[in-house]
């Protein structure tokens, strides 16, 4: 029979890196991490951790059970609540070798912690109160930012900026309830035409909040997790050749011979900042050479699942019925037309493109001279920050739970507006603005679901 895990339980863990390192640190925490971490951990100077003042680093030894050294290492006390997980908390900083850790991280063990589940620290965190949950996000955010406007946007969620402004929202709505449920409650009191009108005004201000975030939701997802782009075109119009000189290397072959690539090639770049997902696709044309074909179906489903779309066309040879069935697959989709080989005699409509696709969608580039790339870097970045072209001060949220709840709290508001536009009983509005209230409340963390907490933080790492 398993056993109960509980906040009650001192946990540990290694909370640095496995592998050869300098320094590796085992964190201890609960209501006993000062009695487990005094088992194992004697001073030079022979007191005792706790007697030392808290946050004070402590030189010393630790020792296994039979009195064998196991290791040099520095201790720290951090009573509770002024640690990472408002509880007391002992940390033991060892050599960072792979049998050290393991051997104290046994010994805590031995002292009566258990084992630590993945996040299990952050989530003490939270339910503790130190941290609410967007902010507990945020921790994972940091560890895995892959650029330095990804750190910066989770740097500010870990310090509250998104939180914050849901609970204004929320606030005002409360407020919302409060009045009328009032006028519920005297209902003598003859203010309907009044009542309705403020109504409409105030969940309009959430309404317009809720869609400013909404419309940088993207932004947030790209920095977090790349932004998955996908290179499609028909065979020898330059596709791994525009591969390479975003990468300014050759990562792709590139030859004359249509049907060179016949699988998908995936890279991982930082393109000015934003990180791209970026798969080089098999030329999409028609073939009887089966090992061509399966990668010809692969670039088609990469096509309809990519996030963004980058059409090539070669544009000395002018548009083919291929290109124009690659064109049909990717409009309605986010795309970007890039005309390549610039350096040649032009052969295509640019005009014709540009009013198809939108004067900003298509490009003229070319992959061998590097002309244009800058022209392609500076569309990329408005694409994912706006007309700004680089990440701005506001407020933006994380990831797609997010999105979802803020969506549904959306139409939930919407629905709300439309019934006391259409005059309905108070009852049916207070619903759906409660309704919003509790969404919202979700994304923070202030009236989530335990299933839902556990989903969360078991996407963490074990140590964190």
């Amino acid at each position: 029979m398993s056993k109960t895990i509980t906040l009650e339980d001192t946990i540990s863990a290694v909370a640095t890196a496995l592998g050869e390192g300098s320094v590796g640190i085992i964190r201890i925490s609960g209501s006993e991490a000062l009695a487990v971490g005094e088992a194992l951990f004697k001073a030079a100077s022979g007191k005792h951790l706790g007697a030392y003042p808290v946050n004070t680093l402590v030189y010393g030894h630790v020792y296994d059970q039979d009195g064998s050294l196991v290791d040099e290492v520095l201790a720290v006390y951090m009573r509770a609540p002024r640690s990472y997980t408002a509880e007391d908390v002992v940390e033991l900083q060892c050599h960072g070798g792979v049998q050290a850790l393991k051997k104290l991280l046994q010994l805590t063990y031995a002292a009566g912690a258990r084992p630590a589940e993945p996040g299990e620290f952050t989530k003490r965190a939270f339910l503790n109160g130190r941290i609410d949950l967007t902010q507990a996000e945020a921790v994972m955010d940091i560890i895995r930012s892959r650029s330095e406007a990804g750190l910066k946007l989770a740097a500010r969620q870990q310090q509250g900026q998104l939180a914050g402004e849901l609970r204004s929202i929320r606030k005002a709505l409360v407020d919302v309830i409060v009045n009328l449920e009032a006028v519920i409650d005297y209902p003598e009191e003859d203010i309907e035409d009044v009542t309705y009108g403020a109504v409409q005004e105030n969940i309009g201000v959430a309404v317009s909040k809720i869609e400013g975030l909404l419309a940088h939701a993207h932004t947030g997802k790209i920095l977090r997790e790349g932004l998955r782009t996908a290179i499609v075109g028909r065979p020898n119009v330059g596709k791994s050749s525009l591969l390479n000189a975003l990468l300014r290397e050759e990562r792709a072959i590139v030859s004359q011979y249509a049907g060179t690539t016949r699988d998908v090639i995936e890279e991982q770049l930082l393109l000015d900042g934003v990180p791209l997902v970026l798969a080089d696709t098999a030329g999409i044309r028609s073939t009887d050479d089966f090992v061509e074909k399966i990668g010809v179906e692969k670039s088609r489903r990469l096509l309809q699942d990519s996030e963004l779309v980058i059409c090539v066309i070669d544009g000395s040879a002018g548009l083919t019925a291929e290109d124009e069935a690659i064109l049909e697959a990717a409009e309605g989709k986010p795309c970007v037309i890039i005309v390549n080989k610039s350096d040649l005699e032009l052969a295509v409509d640019i005009e014709a493109l540009r009013q198809r696709f939108g004067a900003d969608k298509v490009m003229m580039l070319s992959a061998k001279t590097l002309s244009g790339i800058e022209d392609f870097s500076a569309w990329l970045k408005n694409y994912v920050y706006g007309s700004e072209g680089t990440l701005g001060d506001g407020v933006y949220i994380q990831n797609a739970r997010q999105e979802r709840l803020l969506r549904e709290g959306l139409q939930a508001l919407e629905d709300a507006a439309q019934a006391a536009e259409n005059m309905l009983p108070y009852d049916c509005i207070v619903i759906d603005v409660r309704t919003a209230i509790e969404l919202l409340g979700e994304i923070t963390g202030d009236t989530v679901q335990d299933e839902i907490i556990n989903e969360i933080f078991s996407r963490f790492c074990i140590g964190k």
